[in-house]
């Protein structure tokens, strides 16, 4: 047989054959698989523990359910944002969001001593939520328009950019979220590649004024919850209940539990705000060590997808607004967990996705409504 230069030619397939697949249905709806997967396995598993905490309380249950498709609704909108339009509006967003703060000191709504809302009439609302989204959008956005490492300068404006909603949340006061909200920015400026030493003379700061803070800005109240960490039983019947009794729970779920329904201490009341901040304990006792277990297990494979999403965007903004919303997730975790455990102070954070809570909810499956935006960004690496 002759061989001919002809045998040599490469030729293309007809221009009606396509080389790729169409984008899977996942891409469509931007949405990303695994981490919807697990958001609504950890859903299911806190409805079914809040119903045993809130002593079978139907009406709340659907009150949760409900607060749950308006989340999730909230979530797929979000999904569908452009990026980079939210990274133009960033400080448009942050600017409403310290409008609104100012407006609760002047004219917002009270209750239990703290004044948190702003009421339009037919609907109160918490500004400090829109702040929880708006910081590390805002902060994302800074200094991904700046070379970096960060300089000196961006370092003070960025601390400006996260300390002003603090300071102004802690004066409400809202001790639990100024603390997320300033966290999830420091992330950002963590993450933007500060420096050692800027990160050393942060923490020599805010050793240094420990004493000031605790005798010219603290207020009785959480000097009171500081003494109740280190020392519970020294008030057994007054700070220290709270956690002596989730302690109690804890310890009495041993590794099986005593089943769902069936714990002694969230049932017959014993546990204060079981259906709230205290409702990992109410798991503890009825789910024992096995189900708090399966449920960390989940919490900490959402941290790592939503990680490896991060690690898989191609531009700055993506990454950083990423991992900063992947790592607060973690810190309300750890937080919430820590306190009920008697390892931090009480500040009021509620178990990601379990608690009973409204805009809250809303607002954290936002923040992973803008994780998928980014899983499924066309200009991102593909996420596997």
């Amino acid at each position: 047989m002759k061989i001919t230069s002809q045998d040599f030619v490469r030729r293309l397939p007809d221009s009606n054959v396509q080389f790729a697949r169409g984008p899977a249905w996942s891409h469509r709806l931007r949405v990303d698989p695994i981490l919807l997967l697990l958001l609504l396995v950890i859903t299911c598993f806190g409805l079914a523990v809040l119903y045993s905490a809130s002593g079978q309380n139907e009406l709340m249950l659907r009150r949760q359910g409900i607060f749950f498709i308006i989340a999730y609704s909230a979530m797929f909108i979000t999904a569908q944002l452009d990026l980079q339009m939210l990274r133009r509006w960033s400080v448009w967003l942050y600017l409403v969001g310290i409008i609104l703060l100012i407006a609760v000191l002047l004219i917002g709504v009270g209750a239990k001593g703290a004044k948190r809302w702003v009421s339009l009439g037919f609907i109160r609302f918490q500004p400090s939520e829109i702040l929880k989204i708006a910081v590390p959008v805002m902060m994302a956005a800074y200094f991904s328009a700046r070379r970096l490492p960060p300089s000196l300068a961006d370092v003070l404006m960025s601390l400006v950019i996260v300390l002003t909603p603090g300071v102004l949340i802690f004066l409400q006061p809202d001790l639990g979220t100024a603390i997320l909200i300033s966290t999830s920015g420091l992330i950002v400026l963590f993450m933007a590649g500060l420096q050692w030493r800027y990160i050393f003379g942060s923490l020599a700061m805010v050793g240094a004024s420990i004493w000031p803070m605790w005798h010219f800005i603290m207020k009785d109240y959480q000097k009171q919850r500081v003494l109740t960490l280190l020392d519970p039983e020294a008030d057994k019947l007054g700070a220290g209940w709270n956690i002596i009794q989730s302690k109690t729970a804890i310890g009495s779920g041993g590794l099986p539990g005593k089943g769902l329904f069936n714990g002694t201490q969230s049932q017959l009341d014993f546990l204060p705000e079981s259906h709230t901040d205290f409702i990992i304990a109410v798991m503890a006792e009825e789910l024992g060590l096995y189900g708090v277990l399966m449920l960390l297990a989940l919490y900490l494979l959402v941290v790592a997808r939503g990680l490896i999403i991060a690690f898989a965007a191609r531009n700055m903004f993506n990454r950083l607004l990423a991992a900063s919303i992947t790592l607060t997730f973690f810190v309300y975790v750890f937080v919430n967990v820590g306190m009920v455990a008697g390892m931090l102070p009480v500040v009021g954070v509620p178990l990601p996705l379990v608690s009973l809570g409204g805009t809250s909810i809303v607002t954290l499956l936002t923040g992973f409504g803008l994780l998928m935006a980014i899983a499924t960004d066309p200009k991102n690496t593909s996420v596997s």
